[in-house]
């Protein structure tokens, strides 16, 4: 049932004609501020500034109740059928991602799916062990200190955000790079600087058709037989079982994908195992999955005051379709954290960018927002006058931390950088929700701007799987309230098609400089013209 149909919508469309305002004098008193605390596993939300009061939250609960989202949840983990449209062709897969982490628990919500995610980790701790203890080397009998992972959207956007988030935790000597765009300088970039007979290659695709990695690889390869160096020895794949990838004749070892996990959600499947168990060894990569774990049981409560994924879901939602804005900036104050907010853009934008029901129909209420975001304090030299004193509204999400994670800090004016960055943190939340008056309208900040605050101790191995299980739970919960299904891209597809058109033009011309099919694809054709690539 679609989202305007339950009696809370009414309740919350009700109240959002007059929600609080955090600008006006009372409002955001100590006792609020201490009262709207949300505090799950490693995690506290501050969520005191947004503009919410105790009846905004009741009828928050009342919705999730009243569309069964917790059971929603467990129906999914327990391997319901989600990746569907009914009555239209369509993926109609199950949605285990959860499963990847699943493995720590003796009874398994989906044992089938834990047991095959299970037999990739002990794939992986073979393969980890190999290198560490000098059983798997190169041709010279030198360890293998590099790997470059290629791949593209979700096999390489989580992987590599998680890869920087815990770079203080890697081990010594090991390395790590990234290969997305089809644009050969991203290739050429990183094979300039490093030395391939000492790194290994991680092919990650899932069908082994995608097109950027196929051409990403292809060069690759071609600068290994350049060196007199065997591809073959230095390759090794993440795919899906019978993919052209998974060839031991190509590969040094392959490592599985299956179905059921999307690219998007994939991060703490092999497609991130890999790379990650090869950086921070397979203890860490264990601990990380731990975390994951641990959020995802912690997802299932009924009580949004006591379930942060859940409740962070319902605010989006009030601010999306209630208070009508249409962006959410998700901030962290970490310079690990910098590029997560890519991978959530696409987590998020991916998943809920859609305008079907999950019964084929055109819904009339908005989905999901547009995400985007970059470091504090960065960002607040940068587009911070805009969430300030611009002319919409931005609800945005802070992440913080208050410990850093190398213990290299320095003291002036009495205060560590750390304290600097903390302070800054929960400054700019305040500054938001208050605003400022003044006789002088330049300085005039109209607050009132709802935000919120993620705070944990340090940002470990462990607290990230937790903050990343954390989001994609959000995200699958909106998709839940939101009636649409999270799990497809057919959106990616129309311009996947169009390009595969447009490539063959190119190849016909190249063939035959006087060819001419106009007629076949008219716009395709004058494009190509327009922008002199024929």
């Amino acid at each position: 049932m679609n989202l305007d149909t339950f009696p809370a919508y009414a309740t919350l469309t009700s109240l959002g004609t007059s929600p609080e305002d955090l600008s006006a004098p009372g409002t955001l008193t100590p006792e609020r501020i201490a009262s709207y605390v949300c505090r799950t596993g490693e995690f506290d939300l501050l969520y005191g500034t947004e503009r919410i009061n105790d009846q905004v939250l009741e009828g928050l609960q009342a919705l999730a109740n009243e569309m069964n989202l917790t059971e929603q949840l467990n129906a999914m983990k327990l391997g319901a059928v989600m990746n569907t449209i009914a009555g239209c062709e369509s993926e109609n897969r199950r949605v285990l991602h959860t499963s990847c982490r699943d493995v720590f628990h003796t009874s398994p919500e989906a044992p089938d799916a834990t047991q095959e995610n299970k037999d990739e980790l002990a794939k992986l701790q073979v393969f980890l062990e190999e290198l560490q203890n000098g059983k798997l080397v190169n041709h010279a009998g030198k360890p293998f200190t590099t790997m470059v992972q290629i791949g593209i959207g979700g096999s390489d956007l989580g992987p590599r955000a998680i890869a920087n988030a815990l770079a203080a935790y890697g081990l010594e000597q090991r390395r790590i790079h990234f290969i997305s765009n089809i644009d050969p300088d991203d290739a050429a970039t990183v094979l300039q600087d490093i030395d391939l007979a000492t790194t290994l290659i991680n092919v990650v695709s899932k069908s082994g058709t995608t097109l950027e990695t196929l051409s990403n690889e292809e060069l690759t390869r071609q600068e290994y037989l350049k060196q007199g160096l065997d591809p073959s020895k230095h390759f090794i794949s993440v795919t899906g079982k019978g993919s052209p990838k998974d060839n031991p004749e190509s590969y040094l070892r392959s490592f599985y994908m299956f179905d059921y996990i999307g690219g998007r959600f994939s991060a703490t499947s092999m497609v991130g195992g890999v790379v990650l168990g090869f950086l921070l060894g397979f203890a860490q990569f264990m601990d990380f999955l731990h975390g994951a774990a641990e959020m995802d049981r912690n997802g299932e409560q009924k009580n949004i005051r006591e379930n942060i994924p859940l409740l962070m879901a319902l605010l989006g939602v009030w601010n999306r379709n209630f208070l009508h804005l249409e962006s959410t900036a998700i901030l962290p104050y970490s310079q690990a954290l910098l590029r997560f907010t890519a991978h959530l853009q696409q987590c998020d934008m991916e998943s809920n960018g859609k305008s079907i029901s999950r019964q084929g129909k055109p819904l009339t209420y908005q989905t999901g927002p547009v995400i985007w975001g970059e470091p504090g304090t960065n960002g607040q030299h940068a587009f911070y006058q805009h969430l300030h004193q611009g002319t919409s509204t931005t609800h945005v999400e802070f992440i913080g931390f208050r410990k850093n994670q190398r213990k290299q800090d320095i003291t002036t004016q009495d205060t560590s950088s750390q304290d600097k960055l903390c302070a800054n943190l929960l400054a700019q939340s305040l500054a938001l929700a208050t605003g400022q008056t003044s006789d002088n309208p330049n300085r005039t900040f109209p607050g009132n701007k709802p935000n919120l605050i993620l705070m944990a101790d340090k940002l470990t191995p462990y607290t990230m799987g937790a903050l990343l299980s954390l989001y994609e739970t959000k995200i699958v919960y909106q998709g839940f309230i939101w009636n649409i299904n999270s799990f497809d891209q057919e959106g990616v597809q129309l311009g996947k098609k169009l390009a595969t058109d447009i490539l063959d033009h190119l190849k016909k011309v190249k063939s035959d400089p006087d060819f001419s099919g106009q007629k076949d694809d008219p716009q395709g054709w004058a494009i190509l013209k327009s922008a002199r690539l024929v």
